[in-house]
């Protein structure tokens, strides 16, 4: 009996999703809770799990495709036994061509092509090739035993789909492909391109629904709140002897680095206990301050920009902030962020630093009220007790909105962190 495959409930409020990649083709075998397909929310990358060990004998819905919460995207059918039914496969086989074989042996004969099905048999891996190319079976000419549609036969068919058309030599003196342009005098004929014949494809791909997502979370900050940005830049001499002093003490202790991240972190904390109107948010006509502090840490995924939340971080030491983004990073790496890591969040921190960024404004995420931007950090020279030394320096930006946040509190939030970082031991003295 076939066995559905149902999108299943990926968090309040989502009604659709949108197929990633199948990670077992028609025909593969599949066993109990190992992941079948990947479901793209605008959240989040789940995976689902097979209800039961079987074969996948059924997709319904491609990769790319949008399907509703409960819409069935393929079926399956169950093993009876895992471990006897793929050994007595192979005896069924050659007891059917000695049933079958004598009633229409002279049709066979005169037409052996038409005895093959219109769907040759498809091997798992070149159905999983069929499905992400959106090819047709019938199209392919399979060279396995019995026609059998090989991986091969797919990957050579697409490149025959995809190889451009070579243009005609029949007549030399024919040029459909240019057209000849009159030059003033003094100046040669050209003969410039009339259709480009190859090097200008275009590639449409449909977004997807984090990326649908983001866009429209930043096309709503952008009108829903008075954005305004402010900068500051940070020495970062202290922090870098700190960290070079205690790295191999600090990473033998707890197994990870110690970053620039857990630094500001406590400093960014520390600052919104000065101005708590960062760390609000605007409900309607109140203004609902919080006091605790939720900081969202943005991080580079396969699927786009992610923003998972540090709870309770004014909780955590200096190397739980750094094993959490740590496995924030390399979670999100590979799309393993879950939904509720996502939600909330008081107020964020954006590293653009880490691919090169000098200087930026980072957009706020609704309903917080500020987001802190980093960058690179660049060996500059500044002036110091009246010398001009070479220091690394980094520009800070906080992007506010000014519905809820003065300009002097967002300049003096950005001078508190940097105070904190240019002297760390403030953060530990809490002064």
């Amino acid at each position: 009996m076939p066995i559905e495959l149902v999108v299943p409930s990926v968090g309040e409020s989502i009604t659709e999703v949108q197929i990633g990649s199948w990670l077992k083709g028609q025909g593969e075998r599949v066993d109990r809770d190992q992941p079948v397909v990947e479901i793209e929310s605008d959240k989040a990358t789940l995976e689902l799990p097979a209800p039961t060990s079987g074969t996948i004998t059924q997709v319904l819905k491609k990769t790319g495709e949008i399907a509703k919460v409960g819409d069935v995207i393929g079926y399956m059918e169950e093993s009876q036994d895992s471990v006897v039914a793929p050994a007595k496969a192979p005896e069924s086989q050659p007891q059917q061509p000695a049933v079958v074989e004598p009633k229409p042996a002279t049709a066979q004969q005169q037409s052996p092509k038409s005895v093959q099905p219109a769907e040759p048999r498809v091997m798992p891996a070149a159905a999983r090739l069929l499905a992400e190319g959106g090819l047709d079976a019938s199209d392919v000419e399979g060279t396995g035993p019995g026609g059998r549609v090989l991986k091969e036969d797919v990957l050579r068919r697409a490149e025959v789909s995809s190889s451009p058309a070579q243009p005609s030599t029949e007549r030399p003196d024919t040029l459909p492909a240019t057209q000849t342009v009159s030059q003033p005098p003094g100046h040669p004929l050209q003969s410039i391109p009339a259709v480009a014949q190859e090097g200008r494809e275009e590639d449409v791909v449909p977004m997807s629904p984090m990326r649908l997502r983001i866009a429209q979370r930043l096309v709503e900050a952008q009108q829903a709140a008075a954005l305004l940005t402010t900068f500051n830049e940070v020495d970062m001499s202290q922090v870098m002897s700190l960290r070079k002093e205690h790295q191999e003490k600090f990473q033998s202790l707890y197994n990870v680095k110690l970053g620039f991240m857990s630094f500001f972190v406590k400093a960014v904390i520390e600052a919104l206990k000065d101005v708590p109107q960062l760390n609000a948010e605007i409900r309607e006509n109140s203004i609902v301050y919080r006091n605790y502090y939720d900081i969202g840490i943005a991080v580079g995924g396969g699927k786009g920009l992610v923003v998972p939340i540090i709870r309770s971080a004014e909780r955590l030491s200096f190397a739980e902030i750094e094993v959490t983004i740590a496995g924030f990073a390399e979670r999100a790496k590979h799309n393993k962020i879950g939904l509720e890591e996502l939600k909330g969040g008081t107020f964020s921190i954006s590293n653009g630093g880490v691919y090169g960024s000098l200087l930026s404004t980072p957009i706020v995420n609704p309903p917080q009220s500020g987001i802190l931007g980093l960058h690179t950090i660049q060996e500059r020279p500044v002036a110091r007790e009246g010398q001009v030394v070479i220091r690394p320096m980094m520009y800070t930006a906080l992007t506010y909105d000014h519905r809820i946040v003065d300009g002097k509190e967002a300049v003096g939030f950005l001078k508190r962190i940097k105070d904190c970082i240019e002297n760390p031991a403030r953060m530990l003295l809490e002064v």
